[in-house]
């Protein structure tokens, strides 16, 4: 695990939903990368920066992002709905929900139009606004939704769920990215 002098430590499969939190961290920073560089470029031919960052930003959207959308749909949100305990949110989880799908469709959209940039070295006028159109939207969807989930979806989770369902959770997440656990999680007091 990385750490940034001065900075917080990121969260560790030891706590699976402050690894989800710490996710939303990435998701924000790589979505302004995106923003500033379609605002600042417009279009043009990119810088080697520029264009670097582009492509980190689009492969994490494209890789990585998704499987944060899985740990949610398909480990955390299913034990939450089990809960009577979060009857009260089923509605917000729904929501949740219809944002992931909308988000995935914004992010196609966006990826696919800053391949076009990177392949072929600039970008129409039309592009860029339906760029900038998607990325407004995902803006808008995100500041919204990782709220939710930072502010009131993780700490219910954290409060309602068991502890096996907790260590299921950080199983499954780890298996998305190929992570072996055991060790780790039998040093926290697992049992793994």
């Amino acid at each position: 695990m990385a750490v940034t002098i001065g900075g917080k430590a990121e969260n560790d499969y030891t706590n699976p939903l402050g690894m989800l939190s710490d996710c939303h961290r990435r998701i924000e920073r790589f979505l302004r990368t995106l923003i500033t560089v379609t605002d600042q470029a417009r279009g043009r031919e990119l810088s080697r920066e520029e264009r670097d960052a582009l492509e980190t930003a689009l492969r994490y959207f494209r890789e990585a992002a998704p499987r944060h959308t899985e740990d949610e749909e398909e480990s955390l949100f299913p034990r939450m709905r089990a809960c009577p305990q979060a009857a009260a949110t089923l509605e917000r989880l729904d929501a949740l929900h219809t944002d992931h799908e909308v988000a995935d469709s914004l992010h196609e959209e966006a990826d696919l139009l800053g391949r076009e940039w990177l392949t072929e070295g600039s970008l129409s006028t039309e592009s860029v606004r339906r760029l900038i159109e998607a990325l407004k939207e995902l803006r808008a969807i995100y500041e919204r939704h990782i709220a939710e989930e930072d502010t009131r979806i993780f700490p219910l989770a954290a409060e309602i769920l068991p502890r096996d369902a907790i260590e299921a959770l950080a199983r499954e997440m780890a298996s998305r990215r190929s992570v072996a656990l055991d060790g780790r999680l039998r040093a926290a007091g697992w049992n793994p």
